[in-house]
């Protein structure tokens, strides 16, 4: 017989049980990437992390016969619910045995938790701010997970999901560049060439990270306004703003950082990091003592680049920006000279145009990752 308990993030052995269960679910996988603990205890400190600040959270157990099967989150996104005028619940941190009454009750606690705050839907995997990968992955299991960016699962969640009667709501795709295509495309390169010409927008060139620090409140209030338009957006906190700035500075490369400027003001962005997933699974979850250092000795060693944040603010779209962006980060990949494959990750088919730059820069889409939505 399956029980749920809800975790009380003030008992430490709760918390450990609910951060640790992924790792015996993933014991024989290779393409598993563990998170970082500080990463992952951080989620459920209500003190620490920004997003308990506004909305709410309660996290489920699955326990049968004394052994934890499973585990979930359900998620109010107030500020979401607020700029959509909806009544949506989330949930996230899902992960279950091949357990199918395991999986039905973790689902059932999320819609009567959800039902009880007045919700009429719930949408998911969908996490606590644009740091968290979405959906659950529906093909692409034989690939390693990309860091934390993407989720990962075995090929069995989707039907353990659908079971509980969701539906798509919409797919996230991630497509590859091998080193053979790393040359931009000529007509991505006659637009560079225009937009250049008519000198309207450029491209910031960072000659060290300091520099890069120095326009981090900027990049902020850039990312935050970017997404207006898109299907997951919701206006961030500033204290959510600094979170996400401070975590994609820590780990940025100033070279792999590209904004757009307009009369000095940041109108466009592009991320790219290397791919340390190796070095993570190596870690365990721990920095100390040696996992940092690994990490950062992963940086020289990887061949693989990893692009998850471009953005170009609603009034400067269709200009030739995102050309712009491409251009200087092929240029730089390319005086690497380290990388031979380049994952674009993660990137919402209601995303019109980035759709489109995929197809031009030759990406081939290998990893998908499928946001779910049942009415409740």
């Amino acid at each position: 017989m399956v029980t749920i308990e809800k975790v009380d993030t003030e008992n430490k052995k709760q918390v450990r049980r609910f951060v640790e269960l992924p790792y015996r679910i993933y014991a024989d996988c290779p393409q598993w990437v563990p998170p970082l603990n500080v990463d992952a205890y951080n989620q459920l400190n209500r003190k620490k992390h920004p997003f308990h600040e506004h909305s709410d959270v309660d996290f489920f157990l699955a326990v049968r016969d004394g052994r934890d099967v499973g585990r979930i989150a359900a998620i109010e996104n107030k500020p979401f619910n607020k700029y959509h005028s909806e009544q949506t619940a989330d949930f996230y941190f899902y992960e279950c045995e091949n357990d199918m009454e395991a999986a039905t009750a973790l689902f059932n606690a999320v819609f009567d938790w959800s039902k009880a705050r007045g919700l009429d839907t719930v949408i998911g995997p969908k996490g606590m701010g644009p740091l968290d990968g979405y959906g659950v992955l529906v093909f692409g299991q034989e690939h390693r997970q990309t860091m934390t960016m993407l989720n990962y699962n075995h090929s069995y969640y989707p039907s353990l999901v659908e079971a509980q009667g969701f539906v798509k709501e919409v797919d996230f795709v991630s497509c590859y560049l091998p080193a053979d295509k790393f040359q931009i495309p000529e007509r991505v390169r006659r637009i560079t060439e225009r937009v250049m010409e008519r000198g309207h927008l450029e491209i910031k060139i960072f000659k060290n990270k300091k520099e890069l620090l120095q326009w981090a409140d900027q990049i902020g209030t850039a990312y935050n306004n970017a997404f207006v338009h898109n299907w997951e957006y919701y206006p961030l906190s500033q204290r959510e703003i600094d979170f996400v700035v401070e975590n994609i500075m820590t780990i940025a490369d100033h070279r792999l950082i590209k904004i757009i400027t307009h009369d000095d003001d940041v109108v466009g962005f592009l991320f790219a990091f290397h791919d340390v997933s190796a070095a993570l699974q190596r870690a365990k979850g721990k920095l100390f003592p040696f996992g940092l250092i690994d990490i950062l000795l992963e940086m020289r060693r990887t061949n693989m680049v990893s692009v998850n944040g471009i953005g170009i603010l609603p009034e400067h779209q269709g200009h030739g920006g995102n050309a712009l962006l491409y251009y200087a980060m092929g240029n730089t990949l390319l005086e690497f000279g380290q990388f031979v494959h380049v994952e674009m990750t993660q990137v919402a088919e209601t995303t019109e145009q980035m759709r489109a730059d995929l197809k031009n820069l030759n990406g081939v889409e290998y990893k998908n990752n499928r946001v779910y939505r049942k009415k409740i």
